[in-house]
């Protein structure tokens, strides 16, 4: 019971798992808007736009995540000097590592969600689009009012797949110095090797906590909002 003190008094266990909350949400949400683009371009009827989403797929998601990460962070702010919150901050620091982290997460997991939407596109039967068209609707419009909100509901279950991958793969964002989870986990278990296997039990938990119900919760919409055919 000492540890489980510790990790509430001492190591700030919930602030870490917030930490993690964070991630997961911010990264979530652009993942999301950069792999619909990405899964649009995939089946544009323009052959330069395939070439580019099929291209960033298979290259992005064929990249281990760390160096997606460790690349924004030597190659975008050491390097380049990008920075993505304000310097005069007294947390300048924090901040721009959590952001940067959030963009690594984000570019990496959106090629996982254009691949799940995409494969959402595919349910759909071929003559709806072409019904749409045959009434006068460009392909955006098409898209917009008739693939995508199809896609999405046929998409429910892997995108709740990636959301789950994407909680645990947020660990990943403690190489450039973000104060999540498994950060407090590696310092907890350096303080406490005599403890080692009740730290790691508490984080699995922690971490089964927040992803059994997104598994359930996606399960259960997939069934619920299930396109009938």
């Amino acid at each position: 019971m000492d540890v489980i003190s510790e990790f509430f008094s001492e190591y700030d266990g919930l602030g870490a798992f917030k930490m993690t909350i964070y991630l997961t949400l911010a990264s979530a949400l652009f993942a999301l808007l950069i792999g619909t683009v990405v899964a649009v371009m995939r089946v544009s009827p323009v052959r330069v736009l395939q070439v580019i989403g099929s291209a960033y797929v298979n290259i992005v998601r064929n990249t281990p995540l760390t160096l997606v990460i460790v690349f924004c962070n030597l190659g975008l702010f050491l390097q380049l000097g990008v920075s993505l919150a304000n310097k005069d901050s007294n947390t300048f620091i924090n901040d721009n590592n959590f952001r940067l982290a959030v963009l690594g997460l984000s570019v990496y997991h959106a090629s996982f969600v254009a691949e799940a939407i995409r494969s959402g596109v595919n349910t759909i039967p071929l003559g709806q689009a072409e019904a749409a068209r045959a009434i006068g609707l460009p392909f955006l419009k098409t898209l917009r009012y008739v693939v995508l909100p199809q896609a999405f509901r046929g998409a429910i279950a892997p995108l709740g797949n990636v959301l789950i991958a994407l909680t645990k793969n947020s660990t990943v964002a403690s190489v450039i110095g973000v104060t999540e989870a498994s950060a407090v986990m590696k310092v907890m278990m350096e303080n406490r090797p005599d403890k080692i296997f009740v730290v790691f039990g508490v984080f699995a938990v922690g971490f089964v906590i927040l992803t059994l119900p997104v598994g359930v919760l996606f399960t259960s919409m997939s069934k619920r909002l299930a396109v009938k055919r």
